[in-house]
């Protein structure tokens, strides 16, 4: 390719050529055309000189599209002045400061002046990675999950580089991967997953989370995969500085021998990373040469379901399954993870041999449940999980006691907008009644927050209903059926796998 020093309008020459060239079976089946888009991706100019395109980065892409196993020798020279200069536009305003404590205003009243300071300091090897400063945040079982928080700087050149990186992984990741990626959500992978549901021979559901994931990433193996594709060195040496920088907590700072603080701008894509090579790749050949039936498999982050047709795969899947994640530092974890008779002839079958209905699995937020229509035809149900609304109306309560002396209206302002974004989440198809409860429950938390404004003041049901059709939207499914949109947004062209 180039080396280290290169300009950046010089070809791009990848190391090695491929065996074949051929985009993995599983993202062609899954739908590539928004997964290769990378949000943030500069376009070309519309007038352009001859040398303007394609720009940088999409030769960058194509040059990874072209070649699977090319490593790449010259990408340090993307982290431009420009490409820093957009990450800082692109970080929160309001975001908590690292352990600098410097806020986004603070840097931007000399941005120009810092940021060329920066980029000199990480091209003469003088930038040094921050630790993590330690916070914590609720989950929604009650348990605090530990978030690292980055320095501001160290934001941006995880943005600019997770940024290049991405034009080149994009490329490499399978279909069934979708958190955190460029053009992918949440009801990207509800969709799928409940397309493949609908469609394939699912008769059984291995319901899996990997413990404490993002704390147990091994630094040796996830360097090891990184270097797979990228032999720039100095690439390479900045994501081994942000490995070992360490967290910061009251204090005292803590080394990091394993892990990658959750928060962090460039974990997500090293966590992506690290389960392409230890789970996505390999699943993928054992479907294809271990499995007797269908096998289909959704991922997003480190929770991730797979389908089976018959048991004895299913069985067989989970047992090597966990010996695969042992030798990369990872397990199952034991309470989260189970295997469950699910699909569309699930019911019929436990009930011929006397059995309860299918039971339930959680992705996402919602509850999966085998139902049928009116009509006597099979309906994957989604609802809610009770522990998501429990947290979502805890936290309500709690802004509200903050709230209790504001004038009505500008409370009724917020509340509509939680609900708002509640809606656009939850609602889905089969899903109106616990929608309904929600509505009734942020209801009933106002109307008590209200009547603690005083202590001789009652606030009657019927004043209440009148503030409750003012500021609290009535439930609205937002998201048409899943198979639906997911044809859609495949186009036609892939099957679910």
């Amino acid at each position: 390719m180039m080396n280290g020093e290169g300009k950046s309008d010089r070809p791009i020459v990848p190391t090695k050529s491929p065996n074949k060239a051929g985009r993995p079976a599983a993202e062609v089946m899954e739908g590539e055309g928004l997964a290769k888009g990378n949000t943030s991706q500069r376009n070309a100019p519309r007038t352009q000189r001859r040398t303007s395109a394609p720009s940088e980065l999409e030769r960058v892409r194509q040059a990874a599209r072209k070649d699977r196993k090319a490593r790449f020798t010259a990408l340090f020279h993307h982290v431009t002045v420009d490409c820093l200069r957009e990450a800082f536009f692109a970080l929160k305003k309001d975001a908590a400061p690292g352990v600098d404590g410097v806020t986004w205003e603070q840097y931007h009243a000399g941005l120009e002046d810092n940021l060329r300071d920066l980029h000199e300091r990480l091209n003469r090897g003088a930038y040094r990675a921050r630790p993590s400063r330690r916070q914590y945040i609720p989950k929604a079982d009650g348990r605090q999950r530990p978030l690292g928080i980055a320095s501001l700087e160290d934001k941006l050149v995880q943005r600019a580089v997770v940024e290049v990186l991405n034009a080149i992984y994009e490329e490499d990741f399978l279909g069934f991967s979708y958190g955190f990626r460029p053009g992918r959500s949440q009801h990207d992978a509800l969709d799928a997953l409940a397309a493949a549901i609908l469609r394939k021979k699912v008769n059984w559901v291995l319901d899996a989370d990997i413990r404490g994931f993002f704390d147990a990433i091994s630094h040796e193996w996830l360097v090891r995969f990184v270097e797979h594709r990228i032999a720039d060195r100095r690439i390479v040496r900045l994501i081994q500085k942000w490995l070992s920088a360490g967290v910061m907590e009251e204090g005292q700072w803590t080394e990091s021998r394993e892990g990658t603080p959750q928060g962090a701008t460039a974990s997500p894509l090293l966590a992506n990373l690290y389960l392409h090579y230890v789970f996505d790749l390999w699943v993928q050949q054992w479907r294809k040469k271990r499995a007797r039936g269908d096998v289909v498999v959704t991922r997003y982050a480190d929770d991730f379901i797979v389908g089976f047709q018959h048991r004895g795969d299913a069985e067989r899947f989970l047992e090597e399954l966990r010996e695969r994640l042992r030798k990369f530092s990872l397990e199952l974890h034991p309470d989260k993870t189970r295997l469950i008779e699910f699909g569309r002839y699930a019911a019929e079958r436990r009930q011929g041999r006397g059995e309860r209905k299918p039971e339930t699995f959680h992705f996402l937020g919602f509850a999966h449940s085998c139902g049928k229509s009116k009509t006597g035809r099979f309906v994957l149900v989604r609802r809610t999980m009770r522990k998501r609304m429990r947290a979502k109306l805890q936290e309500l309560k709690v802004e509200l006691r903050r709230r209790r002396h504001q004038p009505i209206p500008e409370q009724g302002a917020y509340i509509q907008s939680v609900v708002r974004g509640y809606y656009a989440y939850h609602g889905v198809p089969t899903n109106v009644v616990p929608l309904r409860s929600f509505r009734t429950a942020v209801e009933k938390l106002w109307r008590q927050s209200l009547q603690r404004r005083s202590q001789t003041g009652r606030l009657t049901w019927a004043r209440m209903h009148v503030l409750t059709q003012r500021w609290v939207p009535r439930p609205r499914i937002l998201h048409p059926w899943p198979d639906e949109r997911f044809d859609v947004r495949t186009q036609g062209k892939s099957r679910v796998r």
